[in-house]
């Protein structure tokens, strides 16, 4: 197989870009499809970037003083139905058990779409005092939600995540977990996944359901649409309240507690083929990348290929302090090699051949721009330690431009949708009605993504209405 054929086999990224994105997961090994309704299997491949998402978040929660914890993945019809609201919000997605071996079961259990209300009751047994607050506790786990239209990792019947589930003594306690961990999301996603987000809140219409306030951050991504990466939930006393978590204050006053929950999950991965990947396949960033290098041998003769390939394995034991992947294959040539590891997105690609062996140096490749260096062997590991966070700084800067680039401002509403259209994130200004938020995404298609922390607040007029507004917010069309 040719290296231009081997290519040819992803649909082009800038002409057919919701097939481009199905096709190099598939091609790069990332995911494929059961035969359960939207339940994908996540690849070795795939599921060593959510081992490194995994590690690379659960390692700021366990700095920021949260603990680890399992819920049952099971929710008694009777606990969801407590809160109205919530269970309607997820009503069309929730999945149902009602048969135990061959016993119809007395009582439907739902698979949990979310844990707020089977870990609502559990705290209520814990708490009892001020003195057991705060509680801190993340879980990691699979949730259920039964999509019509499902995507790789963007919305699937199944996915993995995380969420954070917290109860706190005072609301000012309570609010201040909520945006620090917004902001632990927001140093996550663009210092460790090379992407770009905006911070804000969410309006009244797209909130969390039984949330007083919801937080986000989105994310553009390649075809200009946007990606809610993470939320954050200040729930309030609604769910304390619903599932009697309270307890005695230092006044000796029982008062109900304050709690949040907030989440990330496997839809990141999708967020990192969208918004670094080209025409020729993946670009991954070298933090959460499966291999940070792959080492390709180049030989001619059974003489050459002993060299080589005990000088290339010399150097991938240097390597140990990165992810490091030998492709010894001898049934490829060495330019398919290289096709298919820059369609897997590995950042740096090292060739070795003979003359390189004869002047102890190697030829690194960059994944992003293939720029190529020949470097020496001797202090290789540091060489690309500083090369591989040249690298992830410049996607991040290279996406930053991007999501510059794309954004625009309107100030009617042929200009939202001509800007919608475009497939561009759009600041304009909204009055606060959610009748006005209706109308324009009946007319463009475009929801308000959140309303920005860091916005022009300079008073203006709604894009709908005419009204007076406060400030711009942000409009997008979102996956």
């Amino acid at each position: 197989m040719s290296n231009e054929h081997f290519v040819r086999n992803i649909a082009s990224h800038d002409e057919e870009y919701s097939r481009w994105y199905t096709d190099v997961i598939y091609k790069a090994q990332l995911a494929d499809w059961s035969l359960v309704h939207g339940c994908m299997v996540i690849r070795p491949y795939g599921f060593s970037l959510w081992e490194n998402i995994q590690q690379l978040l659960d390692k700021r929660f366990k700095a920021t003083g949260h603990q680890n914890a399992y819920f049952p993945l099971l929710i008694p019809e009777s606990l969801l139905a407590k809160e109205a609201e919530h269970v309607e919000g997820f009503a069309p997605e929730v999945a149902w058990v009602t048969r135990g071996g061959q016993d119809d079961l007395e009582e439907r259990l739902a698979i949990r779409p979310t844990s707020e209300a089977i870990i609502g009751e559990t705290y209520s047994k814990w708490v009892q005092s001020w003195r057991d607050l705060p509680i801190l506790i993340n879980q990691w786990c699979n949730v259920m939600r039964w999509e019509k239209v499902t995507r790789f990792f963007l919305r699937t019947t199944e996915f993995l995540w995380q969420e954070g589930h917290t109860v706190h003594r005072t609301h000012e306690e309570a609010r201040e977990e909520v945006l620090r961990m917004l902001g632990v999301y927001q140093d996550f996603v663009e210092n460790e996944l090379a992407i770009p987000v905006i911070a804000g809140q969410k309006t009244e219409q797209e909130k969390f359901k039984g949330a007083l306030e919801t937080f986000s951050i989105e994310a553009m991504m390649g075809d200009g649409k946007a990606l809610q990466a993470a939320t954050s939930h200040d729930l309030g006393q609604h769910f304390s309240s619903v599932f009697d978590i309270k307890f005695q204050d230092m006044d000796k006053e029982m008062k109900y507690a304050w709690t949040t929950s907030w989440g990330a999950s496997t839809r990141l991965i999708g967020a990192l083929i969208m918004v670094h990947g080209d025409e020729s396949g993946l670009i991954f960033p070298p933090n959460v990348a499966p291999y940070q290098v792959v080492i390709v041998p180049i030989w001619r003769s059974d003489e050459e290929q002993a060299q080589v390939g005990a000088a290339a394995q010399q150097v991938q034991r240097q390597l140990g302090d990165f992810r490091v992947h030998y492709d010894g294959r001898d049934e490829y040539k060495p330019g398919w090699k290289f096709s298919e590891w820059e369609m897997r997105g590995v950042p740096l690609r090292i060739e070795i051949g003979p003359r390189d062996v004869a002047a102890r140096q190697v030829t690194v490749v960059r994944r992003d721009t293939r720029e190529k260096r020949q470097l020496p062997m001797d202090g290789l590991s540091a060489t690309l330690g500083d090369l591989l966070r040249e690298v992830q700084g410049d996607l991040l800067a290279r996406a930053r431009t991007f999501l510059s680039d794309n954004t625009v401002a309107a100030s009617s509403l042929p200009e939202l949708q001509e800007a919608i259209a475009a497939r561009k994130f759009v600041w304009a200004h909204w009055c606060g009605r959610t009748q006005c938020e209706l109308a324009v995404k009946e007319k463009t298609a475009a929801t308000i993504r959140n309303i920005p922390f860091e916005r022009d607040k300079a008073p203006g007029s709604c894009v709908n209405c005419g009204q007076p507004s406060t400030g711009p917010v942000l409009f997008a069309r979102s996956y």
